[in-house]
């Protein structure tokens, strides 16, 4: 993991534009949301995905980072006034506090367009109809009807109650339609996988990517802003339907877990090149921040 993160830091840093370069304001702040901090999960399953199918890491960087621009322009117009209004990320001022509100649209809109265009102008796949294919994954999962879509459905929920399967279905477009793509962009750099070792690889991913966000309801009620990086307590202060309010803390924990192992079941056939998915399966689940 350290070993990825530190090559995904450097890869974002050559493939942001430079601070000094014009418009060199929004590029500062672009590199402020992207540089230094979060986990990088994205990145990491985009290169363990990889693995599965032999894809040149040369390859796998430039997808994750791609993946990773479409997170954090999510993370900095989610942190704005008009979503939840948080004034912490990663652990520092959120961009539009640091910055301007102006500044975090615009860099968040710049975020989009560059990894759209590192999929465009860079060669990742074996052949232009799979690197299309890249394209469309990626931006099925950052708009109406993923990313985007569930960040429309959370906001018209809160203070509202949502049963089971809607906030499951809101948080397999917020949450889980980037990791899915993530995955799937990691798998389709490399040499090309059966049709049913597609689909679990893709029943894997989903189950992670919900498993992320019950974990993220847990540590929300649990941990402190300071752990955290970002502020604590707030999905409750303002009324949002969550894995715990809906489910009490005890049998969200246990969903994580039967998530884990139904992620873990998804790998069942795919043996020693799975071996990192499988423990970022268990790291998604079992972590602490």
């Amino acid at each position: 993991m350290g070993t990825i993160q530190e090559r995904m830091e450097s890869a974002l840093d050559r493939l942001l534009p430079g601070a000094q370069v014009a418009p060199a304001r929004l590029h500062e702040a672009m590199r402020y949301a992207t540089l230094e901090g979060g986990k990088r999960v994205r990145p990491l399953l985009c290169y363990a995905a990889g693995e599965l199918s032999r894809a040149a890491s040369e390859r796998l960087e430039v997808a994750a980072a791609a993946v990773e621009m479409i997170h954090a322009y999510s993370l900095v117009h989610d942190d704005m006034p008009c979503m939840d209004d948080d004034p912490l990320r990663r652990g520092k001022p959120t961009v539009h506090v640091e910055y301007d509100q102006a500044t975090a649209l615009l860099v968040g809109d710049a975020l989009q367009a560059l990894a759209f265009q590192l999929l465009a102008e860079r060669s990742l796949a074996r052949d232009a109809q799979t690197q299309l294919e890249m394209v469309r994954n990626l931006a099925m999962a950052a708009g109406s009807r993923g990313m985007a879509g569930g960040q429309a459905i959370d906001l018209q929920a809160t203070g509202q109650s949502l049963t089971l399967p809607e906030l499951e279905y809101m948080h397999i477009l917020k949450t889980g339609a980037l990791i899915r793509a993530a995955v799937a962009l990691g798998a389709l750099c490399g040499e090309p996988l059966g049709g049913e070792q597609s689909e679990r690889l893709d029943h894997y991913a989903k189950c992670v990517g919900l498993a992320f966000q019950v974990v993220d309801d847990v540590l929300d009620c649990e941990a402190s802003s300071a752990t955290l990086g970002k502020t604590a307590g707030k999905d409750a202060r303002q009324g949002k339907p969550t894995y715990v309010s809906l489910l009490g803390l005890a049998r969200a924990r246990e969903l994580a877990d039967q998530l884990r192992r139904d992620a873990h079941a998804a790998l069942e056939g795919f043996g020693e090149p799975a071996r990192r998915l499988r423990q970022l399966a268990d790291f998604i689940v079992l972590r602490k921040f």
